[in-house]
């Protein structure tokens, strides 16, 4: 198993039941409802791409360049559309100013998840 895969996944999955745990009894107070739900859906999407790249370290004996792709398309995933999410949802409380340039890396870090998935599937179908 590729330890850099697993340790990438423990410290999102880790990441994940934090800001999960924050959201839940932190923000709670200082976040209206509808900010709470889009926090709550970047911890969420964090959470199934810690696990999609956990189950890549299966596949990481094999050298495929898509698993590496894979890999690197989930991160990136979970930084720009979990991140931004979590930015976006804080930008009242904390009067955040630069959140309108962070609106648009939402959408980039979703197309990011939708390559990795595909990777992932082009990998298995190459797989013997």
């Amino acid at each position: 198993m590729n330890k850099r895969i697993i340790l990438t996944a423990a410290f999102f999955g880790a990441l994940a039941v934090i800001l999960g745990a924050f959201g839940a009894h932190g923000l709670k107070q200082i976040i209206s409802p509808d900010q709470l739900l889009t926090w709550q859906k970047g911890v969420e999407y964090q959470f199934y791409h810690t696990f999609a790249i956990l189950y890549l370290s299966t596949f990481a004996r094999y050298k495929n360049k898509l698993i590496s792709l894979s890999f690197l398309f989930f991160s990136l995933g979970i930084i720009l559309f979990s991140g931004s999410l979590y930015l976006l949802s804080l930008k009242d409380a904390y009067h955040l100013t630069f959140t309108s340039y962070i609106g648009p890396i939402t959408p980039i870090g979703g197309l990011c998840f939708i390559i990795g998935w595909c990777c992932l599937f082009f990998a298995a179908l190459k797989d013997k």
